[in-house]
């Protein structure tokens, strides 16, 4: 398993330095290589006889010219060229299998990152070296054990942070969840989640509590004069800003995301359409500052670690329409619509709470239907509960 240990970086500023140009050669490669590989395209579409771009082709030629026509390559580590080609070439396979759009060019103060392999980089502690730089301090050691696969070095804002990718033979790197059942979890707006257990989270909403100091950062850098050095520390003011609030929102969704994996077995959530619900302009930056996506892949990859499992309820399940208690289910149910009684029982449900209860329930009888054990057959109840049989997922639910 496959597992990544991102760490900050304490760098004087000789350190600071080679890794601005490092991030700069890689960025600079990738862009060369983008730029040649769609004109090798459009040339072999006009003559197939000539091969088709290739990032080992790319490799190689820039290679050959590297030391005529671009010498400053050479005062950093060969890993920065030869890796951001590498990642251009997957950029393209992701492209061709549907996987992602066309790769775009790197931009400077946006990607300021490079890759090096596990064979010219070692860690003793709190240290990693460098090729061609030496030891750098790290501010914490490598959390994993197991062999090391890459590091990428990338900058936020004014920090600088490295990503150690581990591949580990256990995937079991916290204990095991506590045995407290199976629990649904509702995202929303207003509060960033609801749990069938009654207990509401509210998000920190960073992006709206920074709203104002953000504009104001924002019209200082946009009246500063291009290429001044007032407009350089006005940029790096507002990047901070937002390195923060990214902070703020990531901080929030581990706790919530650490607490949930580690009380619950089972989690049922709902596959919400977070693009569909982004073009909705009175919703967008709410839904933005939640961030939904990072909840659920949070979510998924700790379960897998404490050996529980995520339970998906299909786009289209009523969760909010239907009863929890005698399940009745209402044939519309506006958004602003946050209260509603059942005609079926009478029962009154707030709307959040409502979809969380339902979840749960999702949950446990996916769970339940899956392994085949008890209660899900005819058979008698017995004391010791039968083995879980060949998990299966079911039609209308995705197990992960």
């Amino acid at each position: 398993m496959l597992i990544a240990h991102r760490i900050t970086l304490d760098l004087n500023n000789v350190q600071a330095t080679y890794m601005s140009q490092a991030a700069g050669t890689a960025r600079f490669a990738y862009n060369w290589a983008l730029s040649e590989w769609k004109k090798q395209y459009e040339a072999w579409k006009q003559d197939n006889t000539l091969p088709k771009p290739s990032q080992e082709a790319l490799r190689r030629q820039l290679n050959s010219i590297k030391r005529k026509q671009f010498p400053w390559m050479l005062t950093v580590t060969k890993n920065a060229p030869q890796m951001a080609i590498i990642q251009l070439g997957q950029a393209f396979k992701n492209f061709f299998a549907g996987r992602s759009r066309y790769p775009k060019f790197r931009k400077k103060g946006r990607d300021d990152r490079f890759t090096l392999t596990n064979d010219l980089i070692s860690i003793d502690g709190c240290r990693i070296r460098i090729p061609r730089l030496g030891w750098v301090r790290m501010r914490e050691s490598l959390r994993f054990a197991g062999k090391i696969m890459s590091a990428t070095i990338s900058r936020v804002a004014n920090r600088w942070f490295v990503s150690i990718t581990v591949d580990t033979e256990d995937n079991s790197h916290l204990p095991k969840a506590e045995n407290q059942g199976a629990a649904g979890v509702d995202l929303g707006v207003s509060a960033l989640a609801t749990l069938s257990t009654g207990e509401i989270i509210a998000g920190p909403k960073p992006h709206k509590a920074l709203l104002l100091r953000l504009k104001r950062l924002s019209r200082s850098l946009s009246r500063k004069q291009k290429g001044s050095a007032n407009r350089g520390k006005a940029k790096i003011k507002l990047a901070k800003l937002h390195a923060r609030i990214a902070s703020i929102r990531t901080d929030a969704l581990h706790k919530l995301t650490t607490d949930l994996t580690r009380r619950f077995h089972s989690i049922g959530i709902e596959n919400l359409n977070v693009r569909g619900m982004m073009k909705n302009r009175h919703l967008s930056r709410a839904i933005a500052d939640m961030s939904f996506y990072e909840f659920r892949r949070q979510l998924q990859y700790k379960t897998a670690m404490r050996g529980g499992q995520v339970i998906v309820a299909d786009r289209f399940y009523p969760s909010s329409k239907t009863c929890s208690d005698c399940g009745y289910k209402l044939e519309s149910l506006p958004l602003s619509v946050r209260k509603w009684e059942c005609p079926g029982c009478g029962a009154n449900h707030d709307r959040d709470l409502n979809a969380a209860i339902n979840l749960k329930n999702m949950a446990v009888s996916s769970t339940v239907t899956a392994c085949g054990e008890e209660g899900s057959g005819s058979s008698r109840k017995t004391r010791v509960k039968p083995s879980s049989e060949k998990q299966e997922a079911s039609g209308r639910f995705n197990q992960t």
